[in-house]
């Protein structure tokens, strides 16, 4: 692959600053081909070559790890496996960022993206798992969630969409109900994207200047500042209720969204065997840093 096919010129850098990089014309395309090409280049144009580098390192390694992703995805479909991937964290984390480069290259026919709508009349008089039941992955699939079941462990409280008698019922049955899954055979990742308040904001004020990303910003995404406090205290109680060794929370530390997309793909592909695996050109160990599991000591960005 050329190098003009790897950099990818995006509206913010790793740490959310607007990126010195000009517009290329064909002939600048045709210097970067080689090496002397592009030392003439960097020397005659604003390039901010670390912010190139970085660019072209991540498109390498994610591009290297999901080829790893078909190759556990293939393993899956061949030994009726069933994972489920959850995703949750405040609003603006980079949930969907995320599952966008795990699913990129993987088949459609044996995964699912679940990002239920909010519950209809019908389904507020069901017991609470019901619909998610029914999202569960199938012999041979991958299922990612944008968000799950644990909803009402921290959104629905902070807006007062449960009731405290339905909060608490929740936090009770929920490890009874994942312990089901974890005997029955379903291989559960649950990650936490961790942000800090301030990266939040700065996301929430991007969305709200371009265009393409308008649609991403809600009534609860615009009070998601305001209850910042009310969603911690929820937080460090699901952890405290829900974390087991049967089904884990893992904190994704997601101020860097590319580090972040990089470390939870390295993280599933890390605790999972599938064949091929040891043919790996790339590591797959997670950055600690980074991707980790919940430990009652540990310190978070959110």
């Amino acid at each position: 692959m050329s190098i003009e096919n790897k950099i990818k010129v995006e509206k913010t850098t790793s740490n959310g600053k607007a990126p010195k990089i000009p517009k290329l014309s064909s002939e600048d395309l045709k210097l970067i081909n080689s090496q002397s090409g592009l030392r003439k280049l960097l020397k005659t144009k604003a390039f901010d070559l670390e912010h190139l580098l970085f660019n072209l390192k991540y498109e390498n390694e994610l591009e290297q790890l999901q080829v790893e992703l078909v190759k556990l995805q293939r393993d899956v479909h061949i030994n009726n496996r069933r994972i489920a991937i959850i995703f949750e964290g405040r609003d603006a984390a980079g949930k969907g960022g995320n599952i966008r480069r795990f699913i990129e290259h993987l088949n459609p026919r044996t995964m699912r993206v679940v990002a239920l709508n909010k519950p209809t009349e019908m389904e507020k008089g069901q017991w609470y798992f019901q619909r998610y039941v029914n999202t569960l992955p199938n012999p041979g699939e991958i299922t990612f969630y944008d968000r799950s079941w644990y909803n009402r462990a921290v959104v629905e409280p902070v807006m007062g969409f449960c009731s405290k008698e339905q909060y608490k019922t929740f936090l009770l049955q929920v490890p009874e109900f994942e312990h089901m899954l974890y005997e029955d055979g379903v291989e559960i990742f649950k990650f936490w994207l961790s942000i800090s308040k301030s990266e939040q904001k700065r996301r929430f004020d991007s969305r709200k200047d371009d265009p393409l990303k308008q649609w991403k910003l809600s009534p609860i995404d615009e009070k998601a500042q305001e209850h910042w406090d009310s969603y911690s205290k929820y937080k460090k109680e699901m952890f405290a209720r829900t974390h087991t060794s049967y089904s884990p929370w893992v904190i994704i530390e997601a101020n860097n969204k590319r580090k972040a997309r990089l470390e939870t793909i390295r993280y599933v592909l890390n605790h999972l065997n599938y064949e091929g695996k040891e043919l790996a050109e790339i590591s797959l160990l997670p950055d600690p840093e980074i991707a980790r599991r919940f430990h009652r000591s540990g310190v978070t960005s959110d």
